[in-house]
């Protein structure tokens, strides 16, 4: 039986698009320079985005601070670009806190530091 992917449509077109970023530019630039021109590609397609959105965090009903992903997807799927060797548990454990702290159930590390993109989906459900 296969498996039903959430959101499979927008998350291929997503990485499509990251892959096209990547092959345009050269691998390891900063991390802001894929996150910017990720949101040019994506919106060319009409997918909106919105970058550095800002989710408060609460203890005990009081605010604590606040999660500021790289980008937030069709208001359905966290994108956060990365630059690095390979990913790591803190990646991994941060793109979960955004996942939890914001109620969206995708999320997509991204990294763009080799030659051959790498990325890593995350579901909360």
């Amino acid at each position: 039986m296969e498996e039903k992917i959430l959101y499979k449509r927008l998350s291929d077109r997503i990485i499509g698009e990251a892959m096209r970023v990547h092959n345009s530019l050269c691998p390891a630039l900063d991390e802001k320079i894929y996150e910017n021109s990720l949101i040019i590609a994506l919106e060319r397609l009409g997918i909106d985005c919105e970058q550095q959105a800002r989710f408060p965090v609460y203890f005990d009903h009081k605010p604590v601070g606040t999660l500021i992903p790289d980008l937030i997807v069709d208001e359905k799927i966290i994108v956060d670009a990365k630059v690095v060797e390979s990913f790591t548990k803190t990646h991994e454990s941060q793109i979960l806190g955004y996942l939890s702290i914001s109620g969206l159930k995708i999320g997509y590390l991204i990294n763009f530091k080799h030659f051959k993109i790498q990325w890593k989906r995350f579901t909360r459900l």
